[in-house]
């Protein structure tokens, strides 16, 4: 958006007028808009060609969200023909996905397969849905009924399956199969096996105890940086938390409380949350990449996990789930907030913002050290930091 002042036709012969761009209002409404001017998220990759990517599932959650605050209806029509990329009008899903990859990954986008359901009523999206919910009953599982959380690391779960299977796993139960008792107890059991095996119950030397989460865990334990307490990773990454965190608040709106996961996902509500403010760097207010190592050389403030941290901690007390009657959790999540749009957002100049440090990737394929996750470099508007931090801005414009 952008205006430009109006001179005489004479004027222009010897002014040449800079355009003056207009800073929205709304962090959300910018991070978005921003997006979409680059053509983030719109189900195709940088080629143009289809693709089924989690990312674009996060960002297409937080369009979502927008629309219905806003009734814009850009916002709809982007989601829309993102999915129409990589849903063909039968209803198959194309863009690289193949069920007996086994990866939990793509189900990111499977939410949005229903909400366009919903909205539509045509039943290709239906079809879509139904094709990445008839992946879960043959998916590969650990003796105890984890997901692994793709099929080239056997016997794995890891924290961000969470976020991108059990939402969608949630949702299509909460759709089509209400009464499901047996998916609703799966589901349930993914968070649960999740939490027990990648706690952290004890402090370990050079390593600061928070009582979070690990990366993720082999039960197995053949990997080579199994550890022999339930096989968990050596670091707890800050983005694994994070996905797990927003998988835990969203996961309260769709299961049904009458059933008593409901509560047992809340009892973990109620035990990490604090402990994620507690683990904030005391200065900035954010969150550092590797936090189990706060302040170690080559360690530093990471932004996506630090935006899914303010999004979970400002949705847990809006809706309830989380009781702040002294205020600390809203002041601990304005505090990461006020730092964000301080040092991660930045004019672009054009009408779009600029996001931040935000780690390109995380993963347990190698010896899940310190050195591993801090020698990782950081992408400028990367889509999984940026799209959180939409789903960040959206939660604080609500307080």
């Amino acid at each position: 958006m952008f205006s430009i002042l109006i001179l005489p036709l004479w004027c222009l012969i010897t002014v040449v007028l800079p355009l003056v761009y207009a800073r929205p209002s709304s962090y959300a409404l910018w991070g978005a808009d921003s997006a979409i001017a680059r053509g983030q998220g719109n189900g195709l990759d940088s080629s143009g060609k289809p693709l089924v990517s989690y990312e674009h599932g996060e960002l297409q959650w937080a369009l979502r969200l927008l629309y219905e605050r806003t009734g814009n209806k850009t916002y709809y029509d982007y989601i829309k023909a993102g999915v129409d990329n990589v849903v063909d009008s039968n209803g198959n899903v194309g863009g690289g996905y193949s069920a007996t990859q086994f990866q939990l990954d793509p189900l990111r986008v499977g939410p949005t397969f229903l909400y366009l359901y919903n909205q539509t009523k045509q039943a290709k999206y239906k079809a879509a849905a139904d094709e990445f919910r008839a992946q879960l009953p043959i998916h590969s599982r650990t003796a105890q009924g984890q997901f692994w959380h793709k099929k080239i690391y056997p016997n794995q779960g890891w924290l961000d399956g969470i976020y991108m299977g059990d939402i969608f796993y949630a949702t299509y139960t909460q759709f089509f199969q209400p009464d499901n008792t047996t998916a609703w107890d799966d589901v349930i059991s993914q968070f649960d096996l999740m939490h027990n095996n990648t706690i952290q119950t004890t402090a370990t030397p050079n390593h600061t105890f928070t009582g979070l989460l690990y990366h993720g865990y082999d039960y197995s334990h053949t990997t080579v940086w199994a550890d022999p307490d339930r096989g968990h990773s050596p670091e707890i990454w800050i983005r694994a938390l994070g996905w797990y965190s927003m998988a835990l608040v969203d996961a309260l709106s769709i299961i049904p409380t009458s059933h008593p996961g409901h509560k047992i996902i809340l009892s973990y509500v109620h035990t990490l949350f604090p402990r994620i403010v507690s683990a904030a760097d005391p200065t900035s207010g954010v969150w550092w990449l590797v936090m189990t190592q706060p302040g170690r050389a080559g360690n530093y403030f990471e932004s996506s996990g630090s935006a899914m941290f303010v999004y979970s901690l400002l949705k847990a007390v809006r809706l309830g789930y989380l009781s702040d009657t002294d205020g600390k959790i809203v002041a601990a999540a304005k505090k990461a907030y006020q730092y964000m749009v301080e040092n991660w957002v930045v004019d672009h100049g054009d009408g779009t913002m600029d996001w931040k440090n935000t780690v390109q990737v995380g993963s347990l394929n190698t010896d899940g050290s310190f050195a591993y996750y801090v020698g990782i470099p950081t992408d400028l508007n990367d889509l999984k930091g940026l799209a959180a931090f939409v789903l960040a801005s959206i939660e604080f414009e609500q307080l």
